[in-house]
């Protein structure tokens, strides 16, 4: 049984309408990320403490198929950048802490388990590692991934018979296991355009399914779509759409790093720092997280950070966070009743801006690109962005 630690940032409006003593706090997290444990350049320890040190609440890593429990040896890059690195771990931790040998000229290092390197870093109301994988699936050579959040096993690829029915057993897979165990758990579609693996029909045809990456840090995903081909964010909008056509839930949009590079930085490089979400939770614990993101408490960004989001009364307001220097163009985006697509429904040059949801919208959200360019950009992604969850009309 996986070993789950669950420990039990200011205070700001939520996007949903809220009391005026609003406790909640805003806490920033990674959802997807890689180590050693799968195709993950790095340790563990050392990952966490990155993201820890860098001002992240939460972060769930996310191995391809695995997580980190049981004995598992790696051998180590020959290359000196990983002899270095390697060099600085064992300075740092220790021969107590690090286990490793010399086997025909080769340096094997064994990875500490979840159990064993989570209290390493967990802190109440600071830092939270939150039990995860990846589940990577396919169907006819199309990379197929999901993740899950909050897992208490792993969850073995399910396949089928087609893309939409490979994802769909999978995550009927991790909702059926929340329900048998009343344990809250999210599951989430990976980079869509990947290798250009799932389509807009596709997520279409979907049911039960809450979330998907909008924005993914890795630098083969395409979020920008190309010539033939639509981006994630034009593919979010479409999806809505035809979800409430169906009477199906909004689907909301994740901004994740996919980092798997720590030593090697640059736009071929699939680094830490691109994406995360700001959530606005009761507390720093998965249960109150989750029940969060659920509600679309939460915005994805790359960079640029909101002092407040409300929607009361039907009136969506925004205020990003003022920096010197920086302008910043707030866009309310929607679809009204009986068109096919979104579009740009207002637009203001300033750091606030608020729009009212009229009753023959059938959402609205709002996008948020700020004039400072990103430090490590993927794409032609250069400057910093973040994307409010959509609102129906009340």
């Amino acid at each position: 049984m996986i070993f789950l630690l669950a420990l039990l940032g200011f205070q700001l409006v939520g996007c949903r309408s809220t009391p005026d003593e609003d406790t909640r706090k805003w806490y920033k997290g990674n959802l997807h990320t890689h180590s050693y444990w799968s195709d993950g350049d790095e340790f563990p320890e050392v990952i966490m403490d990155w993201y820890k040190s860098h001002g992240y609440h939460f972060v769930a890593l996310t191995d391809h198929n695995i997580f980190a429990e049981g004995e598992k040896w790696i051998t180590l890059n020959e290359d000196s950048v990983y002899q270095q690195a390697f060099q600085k771990y064992l300075k740092k931790y220790g021969d107590e802490w690090v286990s490793y040998k010399e086997e025909e000229g080769k340096t094997l290092v064994k990875l500490k388990t979840y159990e064993e390197y989570a209290p390493l870093f967990e802190e109440k109301e600071r830092f939270l590692m939150i039990p995860a994988q990846e589940i990577s699936d396919g169907y006819k050579g199309k990379p197929l991934h999901l993740n899950v959040t909050n897992l208490d096993k792993i969850f073995l690829p399910t396949g089928g018979e087609s893309v939409a029915e490979v994802l769909q057993n999978n995550i009927n897979a991790v909702l059926e296991r929340r329900r048998e165990t009343g344990q809250p758990m999210l599951v989430h579609i990976n980079h869509p355009n990947f290798r250009w693996a799932i389509t807009l029909q596709d997520i279409v045809k979907l049911k039960g399914e809450r979330f998907f990456e909008v924005y993914n840090g890795h630098p083969q995903v395409h979020n920008m779509g190309d010539g033939l081909r639509m981006g994630t964010e034009r593919m979010w909008d479409f999806i809505n759409i035809a979800y409430i056509q169906k009477e199906q839930p909004l689907l909301f949009g994740l901004a994740t790093d996919d980092s798997h590079n720590y030593h090697l930085f640059g736009r071929e490089f699939s680094n830490s720092g691109r994406g995360w979400v700001m959530v606005l939770a009761d507390s720093l614990e998965p249960g109150s997280l989750i029940d969060a993101l659920e509600n679309g408490d939460f915005y994805a960004t790359t960079g640029v950070n909101l002092d407040k989001i409300q929607f009361k009364d039907n009136v969506l307001y925004v205020k990003a966070t003022e920096e010197p220097g920086v302008t910043y163009t707030i866009e309310f985006i929607g679809c009204q009743k009986g068109e096919r697509e979104t579009e740009v429904l207002a637009s203001t040059e300033g750091a606030e801006a608020s729009f009212k949801v009229a009753p023959d919208h059938l959402f609205v959200r709002a996008k948020i690109t700020s004039s400072r360019k990103q430090q490590n950009p993927v794409e032609d992604m250069v400057y910093e962005m973040a994307w409010v969850q959509p609102v129906q009309p009340e």
